[in-house]
C-alpha cells in the first residue's frame, strides 16, 4: 500500500478560493503476528512495516537478537507482518496482560520497558560526538525525510552512524519512528553503541526507554524532554539532548559523550 494519498480540497489564499490537489499520509492498523499468533496491532504509516515490527518486538525484549529471527513476511497488502522467531514467552505474556497505552501519538502498548527492571541495560558506550557535529546533522535532518517533506504530517527519527550510514523512520506515531529506524539498523547489523539518534518530537519516557533498550548512547531532539524522560536517562547513563537548534543545545544527562 502506498503511504501517500491525493485528494482534492478547497483552499483559501487571502480572499481567493480555489480547488487543488493535496497530498496526505495514510494511516493503517498494522497487525503483528509472531509464530502464528497475533500479538497486537499498531496504528502506523504503511512504510517500513517489517522494520517497525522488528524494532517494536526488540524494544519489548520479546526478541533478543536479530539472529533469533528465522523469517519475516508482509501480508494483506502490507496490513500485517508475520515473524517466525525464538522469543521470550514471559515478556510476550507481560505485553498481553500488563500492556499500557503509551503517551505517543496513536495507540500502542508496552509492558517490558520498566525503569525498575532494566538495570542490566545501563549504557556503557564511550562513543563521543562534538556538539557542533550533532547540530550539523540536526540541521540536515528534515531535508532527508521524504514523507515529512511531502505532507508535513509525520514524525521522524534518524539513527546516525556516519555520513554514509544512517537510517530514517517516518510515521504518524512518534514512538513508531524509533522502532522503524532502529529496526532497520538492527537488520543491517550496525553497531548501535556507536550511533546517535535524532527525533523530531518530545523526549517522553517511552522514547527515552526505547533508546536505552537498544543501547544507543545519545538521543537528541529539537524539542523538550519530560521530567520522567530525564530521570530515566540519568539512571541508565543515556546522553539526552533537547532544544538542539541552530547553535544551541541543552544536555540533560550524559554530557561526557558530547564535547565542545
Amino acid at each position: 500500500m502506498e503511504p501517500l494519498f491525493t485528494t482534492q480540497i478547497l483552499k483559501y489564499k487571502g480572499d481567493e478560493a480555489f480547488t487543488c490537489d493535496d497530498t496526505l499520509v495514510r494511516e493503517i492498523k498494522l497487525e503483528i503476528f509472531i509464530n502464528g499468533e497475533r500479538i497486537g496491532a499498531l496504528m502506523a504509516t504503511p512504510v517500513d512495516e517489517q522494520a517497525l515490527a522488528v524494532g517494536y518486538l526488540m524494544s519489548e525484549n520479546i526478541i533478543a537478537r536479530v539472529e533469533d529471527i528465522q523469517k519475516i513476511e508482509s501480508k494483506d497488502d502490507g496490513m500485517s507482518v508475520h515473524i517466525e522467531a525464538k522469543i521470550d514467552q514471559e515478556n510476550l505474556a507481560k505485553l498481553n496482560v500488563q500492556g499500557v497505552v503509551i503517551s505517543g501519538c496513536g495507540r500502542a502498548h508496552t509492558a517490558n520497558i520498566d525503569i525498575e527492571n532494566i538495570e542490566a541495560m545501563k549504557i556503557t558506550s564511550k562513543t563521543q560526538f562534538s556538539k557542533d557535529y550533532i547540530l550539523k546533522q540536526m540541521s540536515q535532518f528534515y531535508t532527508q525525510c521524504d514523507l515529512y517533506e511531502k505532507t508535513g504530517c509525520v514524525h521522524t527519527a534518524k539513527l546516525f552512524f556516519d555520513e554514509k550510514t544512517f537510517f530514517i523512520g517516518e510515521d504518524i506515531a512518534q514512538h513508531n519512528t524509533i522502532d522503524k529506524a532502529l529496526g532497520k539498523a538492527r537488520l543491517a547489523g550496525v553497531k548501535l553503541d556507536q550511533c546517535f539518534l535524532m527525533v523530531s518530537g518530545r523526549l517522553s519516557s517511552e522514547m527515552v526507554a526505547k533508546t536505552i533498550m537498544h543501547r544507543v548512547p545519545i538521543l537528541v531532539s529539537r524539542t523538550a524532554p519530560t521530567c520522567l524522560g530525564v530521570m530515566i536517562a540519568r539512571k541508565f547513563d543515556l546522553s539526552l539532548c533537547g532544544f538542539a537548534r541552530e547553535d544551541k543545545i541543552n544536555i540533560y544527562s550524559g554530557d561526557f559523550r558530547i564535547h565542545g
